[in-house]
């Protein structure tokens, strides 16, 4: 028999061989690019109630976790599910996920779900199909600084001749509204608006870019993002942030409707890379990292353009506050 908790202090011992078991596959079975944070660090996320965590136990022993959270954005968050018996993954994911569902039951009236499917969490695609979850294919590109042919590319990447009344510069707070309202224009309608719904407001994308700009996803890096000005005017931009002083992502890059279709994406993003890739204090640089949707060729012929490449893809699943169960 198995049963279905929240996480409380008494689990505390318990978990820590379950916890210590996800961080060893966190890489190679979850796509982890960081080390998972420490137990300790664990547990005070949980007493804060960054996170909640609910525990599984098959006769009396614990088998599988699941964390989510509502603390960073307007979705609800499922951030993990790792279960260690193979033999019983499904059985012991859906009741994680029945037990998740019920907790959140209230908050979903409100909220969608998302929940990024990283490695071996793929498997549960038949599971979480059931509650009525849908998909995004999203695609993960990176550019390594070694090892790879991705600075020959950059190289000889094709860049359009940046047209009259162009320029492009660094990021200044003055640029903050600006960008905002550009980034919702160019995301409002984009699948990313359907597992984050703050896209679809200047509020919300308000929130996204406070975060991006103040720390809270991860070190944001001013003269690494681009803003493309026309005649003075903001419209757009490609954002750049680092984590663990070597892994640098791009988070967001927009440019508004009429001024799409000339190559000044390319340019922008050639901007922020240059910055990075000659930039002496960022020289413990180990990558540059995006993702993008798997059926976005635009997108994807930008990316290879400027030597990434595509390293694995994964379901984005989301369930939308219509399928409320």
């Amino acid at each position: 028999m198995y049963s279905t908790k929240l996480l409380t202090v008494e689990d505390y011992e318990n978990f820590e061989l379950i916890y210590d078991d996800f961080c060893a596959k966190a890489k190679d079975e979850y796509n982890f690019e960081l080390e998972p944070i420490d137990y300790d660090g664990f547990l005070d996320s949980v007493e804060k109630k960054y996170i909640d965590c609910i525990i599984l136990y098959d006769n009396h022993r614990l088998a599988g976790f699941l964390v989510y959270t509502t603390a960073i954005s307007e979705a609800i968050e499922l951030n993990i599910i790792h279960c260690i018996d193979s033999e019983y993954y499904l059985v012991h994911a859906n009741a994680l996920l029945e037990k998740f569902l019920e907790l959140t039951s209230a908050t979903r009236r409100n909220k969608i779900v998302c929940y990024p499917m990283l490695g071996n969490q793929k498997n549960l695609i038949s599971s979480v199909v059931k509650y009525g979850f849908q998909f995004i294919g999203i695609e993960v590109l990176r550019f390594k600084m070694f090892g790879t042919d991705s600075k020959e590319l950059f190289s000889r990447a094709r860049i359009v001749e940046l047209p009259d009344d162009y320029r492009v510069v660094g990021w200044d707070i003055k640029y903050f509204n600006d960008a905002v309202k550009v980034i919702q224009e160019s995301f409002v309608n984009s699948s990313d608006a359907l597992f984050d719904p703050r896209f679809k407001s200047i509020s919300g994308c308000t929130d996204i870019l406070s975060k991006v700009v103040n720390d809270v996803y991860a070190k944001f890096l001013p003269d690494a993002t681009s803003v493309l000005l026309y005649k003075e005017c903001p419209v757009g931009f490609s954002f750049m942030n680092i984590t663990n002083n070597s892994i640098v992502n791009i988070p967001l890059v927009g440019i508004t409707e009429e001024h799409q279709g000339k190559g000044l994406s390319t340019i922008m993003l050639k901007r922020s890379m240059d910055e990075i890739i000659n930039n002496r204090v960022l020289a413990n640089v180990t990558e540059i990292n995006t993702t993008t949707e798997t059926n976005n060729l635009q997108a994807l012929r930008l990316y290879k353009n400027l030597g990434f490449i595509e390293d694995y893809s994964y379901p984005q699943s989301y369930l939308p506050i219509s399928d409320f169960r």
